[in-house]
């Protein structure tokens, strides 16, 4: 754990007791500081007072004596309404800030040296942070992941000089942390998206940008510019001369940066471009979009001092995240992806264009706009399977463009789809789940909808010829 220093013998109160919440009330506690700690909703308290937390109510906090509010992300903080706790905070001049914000004053304070990479964008961020964590530690280095994926960042070890810490911000997280300031920060790109909390794509994007903010000489800012609101912020960026500028674009060759070109990674920082790798024949790694997670990858590896053989040879052992283009089987030239995490058309897009030959499954919970925004990506698709509330919404989308089966489950749909591939003579054929759906028809959470694919597949693989590789 890494004590919030900084608040020994004063009051802070803490906003929000999810994961990252309990984390921040551990790690104020062990910095000296005393907690007041509260949530609005009963069940939250409850689970926080039968693990030890001593929870109080808000109405009773007096905010002249409180030095700072620590607010969870899922709390609004300006849009669509700051909540009571923020207005509160802010009428009695108190700082309102979240935990990356207690994390970088920690590591600061420390005098270590520990490094931070960050990494931010509305897709592949968390996928960008896993392979990170994982190229550090095959070259060698002490690595630390965390942050909005898996271990909530003040959870992570205590900082020294050896630490490399890797750390997925969200945008509601960087609104928190006026001081952030990474050594490596990376944004992988922009589209629309958490506008309800940030008031227009402009705001959402000027959040972002935050992540360069106080980075100086010696730093670096890893950019993707393949939407034009990110490369506004890396001309910013670039006007600035704060820190060293490295571009990243996926089907565009650039001047000075690192770019993807069918599935090539070239490295062009120096003096002329050199080819650095191919991704194409790196399993856990396809579709132009993990290319772009790549090649934000391989600037930060490059960025540490490690070498080009170093890092691709990292890239091949990567295993890939649960539930984002996840193989969890293959067998007789049948590739099964759990994809269980697209959630929404454009997500699944990502998956539906990174292969062919597709037996789709699909529907739960529709998304505002279907699927319709995906019929370009249909001359892939072999068959769909259709399960849930949208199997009916999708299938009108559907009918006559791609051919279809109603399934009703997840069960039923992995059996049919298995079954059709099998029989199916092309040298690679993919099932996969990619829902382009929310999962609470059927499902608690998309992590559930994901673990039933994988033992489906598992279970009528055993039934039709023994275990998977």
């Amino acid at each position: 754990m890494i004590a919030a220093t900084g608040f020994a013998k004063r009051k802070v109160a803490v906003f929000g007791l999810g994961a990252s919440g309990l984390a921040t009330v551990r790690a104020l506690e062990a910095g000296g500081a005393t907690v007041l700690a509260s949530d609005d909703a009963t069940a939250k308290r409850s689970e926080a007072a039968a693990a030890g937390f001593k929870i109080t109510d808000m109405a009773g906090w007096n905010w002249t004596e409180i030095a700072a509010l620590v607010l969870s992300p899922g709390v609004p903080l300006t849009h669509p309404e700051p909540h009571a706790a923020v207005r509160a905070a802010r009428a009695a001049s108190v700082e309102v800030i979240g935990d990356i914000e207690l994390f970088q004053r920690a590591v600061t304070a420390s005098g270590t040296g520990a490094r931070i990479v960050a990494i931010t964008g509305t897709n592949g961020k968390s996928t960008t942070t896993a392979l990170i964590g994982h190229m550090i530690r095959r070259c060698g280095g002490e690595a630390q992941v965390g942050g909005n994926i898996g271990k909530a960042v003040l959870e992570l070890d205590a900082p020294t000089p050896a630490t490399i810490y890797v750390v997925e911000v969200s945008s509601y997280q960087i609104d928190l942390a006026p001081s952030l300031a990474p050594d490596i920060a990376i944004l992988l790109n922009i589209t629309p998206d958490h506008i309800d909390r940030h008031g227009t794509l402009e705001g959402y994007a000027a959040i972002k940008a935050r992540l360069f903010a106080h980075q100086s000489e010696g730093d670096t800012a890893i950019v993707g510019i393949d939407d034009a609101l990110s490369k506004d912020i890396c001309t910013g960026i670039g006007a600035r001369r704060a820190a060293t500028v490295v571009p990243i674009s996926v089907g565009k060759t650039v001047g000075r940066g690192v770019y993807a070109i069918d599935g090539v990674l070239y490295d062009n920082a120096g003096m002329q471009a050199i080819k650095a790798g191919d991704l194409k024949e790196m399993r856990t790694l396809a579709g132009a979009h993990n290319w772009q997670n790549a090649a934000a990858a391989y600037a930060a590896g490059r960025a540490l001092g490690y070498t080009r053989e170093k890092i691709f040879a990292a890239f091949e052992s990567f295993p890939g995240l649960a539930h984002r283009m996840e193989i969890v089987a293959e067998r007789g030239g049948i590739r099964f992806v759990n994809d269980s995490k697209a959630t929404n058309a454009d997500a699944a897009s990502k998956a539906l264009g990174a292969y062919r030959h597709i037996y789709w499954i699909a529907g739960g919970k529709a998304k505002e706009g279907g699927i319709e925004s995906l019929e370009a990506l249909f001359p892939h698709i072999a068959r769909a399977y259709l399960i849930g509330d949208a199997a009916d919404s999708f299938a009108r989308t559907l009918d006559g463009k791609v051919d279809y089966r109603q399934c009703g489950t997840l069960a039923r749909a992995v059996e049919a789809a298995t079954q059709d591939a099998a029989a199916d003579g092309a040298e690679m054929r993919v099932v996969m789940l990619s829902p382009a759906c929310a999962s609470f028809d059927q499902f608690r959470n998309f992590e559930e909808r994901g673990d039933l694919f994988r033992r489906e597949v598992q279970r009528v693989l055993a039934e039709t010829g023994g275990a998977a590789a």
